[in-house]
């Protein structure tokens, strides 16, 4: 410390102790006191306040349970997909009638959230862009849509889609497409 009060008041002193870094606006700060070495409290920025609001309509929005089953999936007919539990639930009048592993889009091909329709069913189709199978595929928006991955099931989360929504279970993803007519509701969210 001699040596910096030797350089003056407008030295700034900085050291490392352990996990927390210790700062010191002036050499007077960080004098020791008789002879004894005095710890400096860190310099904390507050905290940014979360509006409670936020919070409040965040957890307002959802039905309580493990699903986190968004409230607009609790009337008529619809898939509700949340990308944060990654499932894919058909939901018929507030019952859910059908439960699946679901993964997304890659960073650079995002799922689009938001409220869409079915507006085709294609039973075998093809990609015509990847020329990639994607059997039982339900059309929500442009062409995106929620259907069987064979590449999911083999590779689970590791990979990613082009914006659809991938299913691993081929045998519920085919019940779901029996059950599913176009102009069923479909939201995508992450909740």
């Amino acid at each position: 410390m001699g040596i910096l009060r030797k350089l003056g008041a407008t030295t700034t002193a900085v050291a490392m102790l352990g996990v927390g870094v210790l700062t010191a606006a002036t050499t007077a700060d960080a004098a020791p006191v008789a002879g004894k070495a005095v710890a400096v409290a860190p310099k904390v920025a507050p905290k940014a306040a979360v509006a409670p609001a936020a919070k409040a309509t965040a957890k307002s929005t959802l039905v309580p349970g493990k699903l986190r089953i968004d409230k607009r999936c609790m009337k008529g007919r619809i898939l509700c997909i949340n990308k944060k539990t990654r499932k894919v639930v058909l939901m018929v009048n507030g019952k859910a009638l059908a439960v699946g592993d679901a993964r997304f889009g890659a960073k650079r091909t995002p799922t689009r959230n938001g409220m869409f329709k079915v507006y085709r069913k294609s039973k075998n189709h093809v990609s015509s862009i990847y020329h990639s199978p994607m059997p039982y595929s339900m059309f929500f928006s442009g062409g995106q849509a929620v259907h069987y991955s064979s590449d999911f099931k083999a590779r689970g989360y590791n990979g990613a889609s082009h914006g659809c929504v991938n299913m691993r279970d081929k045998k519920k993803i085919a019940w779901i497409f029996a059950h599913v007519k176009i102009g069923d509701k479909v939201l995508v969210y992450s909740a």
